[in-house]
């Protein structure tokens, strides 16, 4: 078998932890900002974990 490759756009998404969990981003911070509240905004910025039911889905897109 193949080995599988690095999927590069979930590469340059997702930041392994040094505990091996793996770090993601929050959606919808990219524009529009005028309708979301400060506190909103402020809760976009910070990242959180990838939660355990695409754990499995996204350590294969990582390969690692």
């Amino acid at each position: 078998m193949p080995k599988i490759k690095t999927h590069k756009g979930a590469a340059k998404r997702f930041k392994r932890s040094g505990s091996g969990k793996i770090r993601r981003f929050k959606a919808f911070s990219n524009h529009l900002f005028l309708t979301k509240s400060g506190k909103r905004k402020r809760r976009l910025r910070k990242g959180s974990l990838v939660d355990s039911t695409n754990l499995k889905r996204v350590n294969r897109l990582l390969a690692k």
